[in-house]
């Protein structure tokens, strides 16, 4: 229905105490860095969240992050989901603290919401108020910057991120062009906490007011 609030889950995760040494030359880890974790969600953009976090909590770091083509929907397996990470750290112990960040974050302080009956539109729209060392690696961002992370459907989104940069005093850090692999659209965008969060707010009521008018100009 509208208004509710569709969980994110981590469909598959696994631990690789000593990775192989092709293994660690196609990552590109660090020396010191022989364990990695796998894992796969049902979302991208709680993960690539989740994965930022984790960079804040544990000594790991985010070696490879890919959403699948097409989605959640169209996952070659049943644990396929729409996105792939892979973490590395310098111990098993590392790793296993990360992907346990991970998965706390996916599944309980994340969340797509729906903006129709059928919940066949949904929008994801997060306020990162301190990023860890994945976007500040990524964007060339410091180390506690504020993000707001929005993404949904393609015209929903552009109509929306539009709506969002004119509300706040915030600045496209990357922008996801309409259809990403995922077949979605949207953007993180960097300024103060407080406008971040209204970036946010922005986003999700143009998104609302979209659906709700499907073919007003």
């Amino acid at each position: 229905m509208k208004g509710d609030r569709i969980k994110t889950y981590v469909l598959s995760q696994k631990l690789i105490p000593n990775v192989d040494k092709d293994m660690f030359k196609e990552l590109k880890l660090p020396d010191n860095h022989r364990s990695i974790g796998i894992f796969t969600a049902d979302n991208d953009d709680a993960a690539f969240i989740a994965m930022d976090d984790a960079t804040k909590k544990a000594n790991i770091q985010v070696a490879y992050a890919e959403s699948t083509y097409g989605g959640g929907s169209c996952a070659w397996s049943k644990y396929g989901g729409e996105v792939i990470g892979i973490i590395s750290g310098p111990s098993p112990d590392d790793v296993r603290s990360g992907l346990n960040y991970i998965k706390e974050f996916i599944e309980t302080k994340s969340s797509l919401y729906s903006v129709n009956e059928d919940d066949s539109v949904v929008y994801y729209a997060y306020n990162i108020s301190r990023i860890g060392k994945f976007y500040a690696n990524s964007l060339g961002l410091e180390e506690g910057t504020s993000l707001a992370y929005v993404a949904s459907a393609p015209l929903e989104s552009m109509y929306a991120l539009d709506a969002a940069l004119k509300a706040a005093n915030v600045h496209v850090a990357e922008f996801w062009g309409p259809p990403t692999v995922t077949n979605c659209g949207g953007a993180l965008l960097t300024g103060t906490q407080s406008a971040c969060k209204a970036a946010v707010d922005a986003f999700a009521n143009a998104v609302a007011f979209a659906v709700d008018r499907p073919l007003e100009i």
